[in-house]
């Protein structure tokens, strides 16, 4: 897995010039510390900022003088997501590849950090959506604050929650990946602790000092980092109006075969008890893209029987259909709505959900069919990984 050097694409995504500011890179006692730096756009990540990760993480697996990651952002969020606007504006021209090359080396560097050998600690302090998700949620240790806000919104966007979502969302407890992938509903951390998504909740005054012992660790050893966190570690409560308190009706709904029998159900619960909650829950999903909702929920369910790396290939091929825009352009109507216009009136096509069928849905899930295109392909992660890492594959 070789770091790609600077191309088009990556001027592209970053239009001024390489920043190599964009990750600031440091080596602390023991770890090293990596910290996302482009505030002004929340830390969205550019090409050269995953091209540059994953140089880094490559180059570190084999450095023992390294023995554990951390990785932070600067400012208000840790990372709102990948550069979505640099990929619309060039496939709107006319080259969908560079999209797929961006988002492509973003699955490597997700897949990396899923089969890691050594730590990854993600400090959460802020906003965490999209590809800040895939930057953080592989890694074995997420620690959040209280200003953490986590969201997975691409339906939305008329894309669909990737980076690796189908995976990590299709393990949390019951049907709550569904509410989370197909809603986007917005979590605070201690509805990510509850669920999994953190392992820790670390208040945010507390965070220098926490770092300061991580890089004072010298070891790998994940039981150790564990305790090192543990001690700066707090309990949050959920606050009274949490939507994990409604894991029922969750877990009724949106454990339905279908994106329309999902809707039906929610609206059965919404005649036998007046709730603003399934209202606005009701609203979010008709508002989504038709195609989005319906490829998700066949990728998250499909997603719970396939490891990390089968999980990423299988969103390659749909995202870079999503890209081609052959059976469906709600991603470039949803990025137009939302992101440039920002009227946030997108036209979606096919309009509603019963125009969509299974066989539009199944040609996401085949090979796309264009000149040099084939599967992502990873390296094989087999020797030396710890057993978590192995669990994934």
């Amino acid at each position: 897995m070789n770091y790609i050097p600077p191309t088009k694409l990556q001027t592209m995504a970053s239009p001024a010039k390489l920043d190599e500011d964009q990750v600031v890179v440091e080596r602390k006692l023991s770890a090293r510390v990596l910290t996302l730096n482009r505030p002004k756009q929340l830390n969205a990540l550019s090409y050269y900022m995953v091209s540059k990760l994953l140089e880094i993480f490559h180059d570190d697996e084999g450095n023992s003088d390294v023995k554990l990651v951390v990785v932070k952002g600067n400012g208000r969020a840790f990372c709102a997501g990948g550069d979505v606007a640099a990929v619309v504006r060039d496939a709107r021209g006319g080259d969908w590849r560079f999209g797929a090359i961006f988002l492509g080396t973003q699955y490597k560097l997700n897949y990396f950090m899923a089969t890691y050998s050594k730590p990854q600690v993600s400090i959460l302090n802020g906003i965490v959506m999209g590809g800040g998700a895939g930057a953080s949620m592989h890694g074995r240790f997420r620690v959040v604050t209280e200003n953490t806000v986590f969201a997975m919104p691409e339906t939305a966007l008329g894309l669909f929650p990737d980076v690796g979502a189908s995976y990590f969302l299709s393990r949390l407890a019951g049907f709550f990946g569904e509410y989370v992938g197909l809603t986007g509903a917005r979590l605070d951390a201690a509805e990510m602790l509850a669920c999994g998504l953190a392992t820790h909740y670390v208040p945010s005054w507390k965070l220098s000092v926490l770092e300061e012992s991580l890089c004072k660790a010298e070891t790998s050893d994940p039981v150790v980092v564990s305790a090192i966190i543990d001690k700066y570690s707090e309990q949050p409560s959920l606050k009274a109006d949490s939507v994990y308190h409604r894991m029922d009706v969750i877990n009724r709904c949106f454990s339905r075969k279908t994106v329309e029998e999902i809707l039906s159900s929610l609206e059965t619960e919404a005649t036998s008890k007046a709730n603003s909650w399934i209202s606005s829950t009701l609203e979010t999903l008709k508002k989504s893209s038709p195609t989005s909702l319906k490829v998700f929920l066949r990728l998250i369910r499909e997603g719970r029987l396939l490891g990390v790396g089968q999980c990423l290939v299988l969103e390659y091929r749909i995202v870079c259909h999503f890209l081609q825009g052959h059976h469906s352009k709600d991603f470039y109507e949803g990025s137009r709505a939302i992101l440039i216009d920002k009227d946030r009136k997108p036209k979606w096509e096919p309009s509603k959900l019963e125009l969509v069928s299974d066989r539009d849905v199944e040609h996401y899930f085949s090979k796309v069919d264009a000149e040099g295109w084939k599967d992502l392909e990873f390296p094989k992660r087999f020797n030396n990984l710890p057993a978590h890492a192995i669990s994934k594959l």
